[in-house]
């Protein structure tokens, strides 16, 4: 039987315009775009209708299911609470951050990564859930045990993108110990002389594991067909051993450099929203709004915030001259999910999933009113 359903009065955000007019939904799919009302249709009001935002680095799952130290909430309870929330920020699909490769120090486990994989799958395959999840491993590729964290998803399909990173001091994002020791000093509570043997551990693990766990990673990820990313690269050595790995998305590149060598060479260079919109990074890396200035930002991810996915598009498309909202509403939803082979989504037009998003501004701040996931409200 078919379903359809009519959106009129509505600024419409395609890809390189905005359109007054209606927008008809039919059978999970746009089937019309048309400037002017509709006579009849849930009216808009000269609301913005924006496609569904695709976010692609959340680190925002884990936050639910470990909230305190030696804490653990149901896995499925935190996925619905974390699903919840991405979609009410208009997200509707959302690669779900998983860590591989811990220390002894974490007070996380590769378990309790594989317990949220299989929390997420289950909420998917009984239709729990609001927005379209898919996974993200975050490899840490400095760490003993990368490998065997990996392979607890070998032969899991919901796995679609990969990011190789390197936390370990005096290395890409942490290549300035000052920045480092600020960082995890204050965070571990250590002593100098704690802080020193944790640094030289580190240290010797990112020397013992990283390039080879790099190569093995990569090499089964272009077997599976996994969309790679490359995280915190800093300087044109690392964007060419980047190329050489096959490196799809250049996540947080820490440095202008590292970026323009990105983008040079094809890659969708990936920058956290919230950076963009507190004006800089937490970490005195380089600045989004600077790389959008100069042409240099694809991609916009939410990191550890939801709502500043949406917010950041709108605060880019007002503020930064060179941006218009097409553009940045672009860097939220057609670009990752062109980067990560999801052509089916990520702009209003006729063919397209309807996954949609009814937004407001309200005082320069976007206020999501509706959500549409494939044609059914969800929000």
């Amino acid at each position: 039987m078919t379903t359809e359903t009519v959106l009129s009065n509505a600024r419409i955000v395609l890809a390189d315009e905005i359109v007054d007019g209606s927008v008809v939904i039919r059978d999970g799919l746009i089937a019309d775009v048309s400037p002017g009302n509709a006579a009849s249709g849930e009216d808009f009001g000269g609301d913005y209708l924006i496609p569904g935002l695709v976010e692609l680095h959340t680190d925002h799952l884990e936050g639910h299911y470990a909230p305190r130290p030696k804490v653990r909430w149901n896995p499925l309870a935190a996925v619905l609470a974390h699903d919840a929330q991405v979609a009410t920020s208009g997200i509707t699909t959302v690669f779900d951050a998983l860590r591989v490769g811990l220390d002894e120090d974490s007070d996380i486990t590769a378990g309790d990564m594989r317990h949220l994989a299989d929390a997420i799958e289950d909420g998917v395959r009984k239709d729990r859930l609001r927005a379209d999840h898919f996974l993200h491993l975050r490899c840490e590729v400095s760490a003993d045990d990368c490998l065997e964290g990996f392979a607890l998803f070998d032969g899991d399909e919901r796995v679609r993108l990969v990011s190789l990173m390197d936390h370990a001091p005096g290395q890409r994002q942490f290549v300035n110990l000052e920045n480092y020791a600020s960082y995890y000093q204050g965070k571990l509570k250590l002593s100098d002389e704690a802080f020193n043997r944790f640094c030289e551990k580190r240290m010797g693990e990112s020397a013992r594991n990283s390039s080879r766990h790099r190569v093995a990673l990569s090499q089964a990820c272009r077997s599976r067909g996994i969309v790679l990313a490359s995280h915190d690269d800093a300087t044109t050595e690392h964007v060419d051993e980047a190329i050489e790995q096959g490196i799809v998305v250049a996540e947080f590149p820490t440095t202008l450099e590292a970026a323009s060598a990105s983008k040079r060479a094809g890659m969708g260079v990936l920058m956290g929203a919230p950076n963009v919109v507190r004006g800089g990074s937490h970490s005195g890396n380089v600045s989004a709004r600077e790389l959008a200035e100069r042409g240099c930002l694809d991609i916009l991810s939410s990191d550890y915030i939801p709502f500043s996915l949406i917010q950041s598009a709108f605060f880019l498309g007002e503020v930064v001259d060179q941006i218009s909202l097409p553009q940045a509403v672009a860097m939220v939803s057609k670009n990752p999910a062109a980067a990560t082979g999801l052509d089916d989504r990520g702009e209003i037009a006729i063919g397209k999933r309807a996954d949609l998003v009814r937004v407001r501004v309200d005082e320069h701040i976007p206020v999501v009113r509706s959500v549409w996931r494939e044609g059914r409200r969800v929000a």
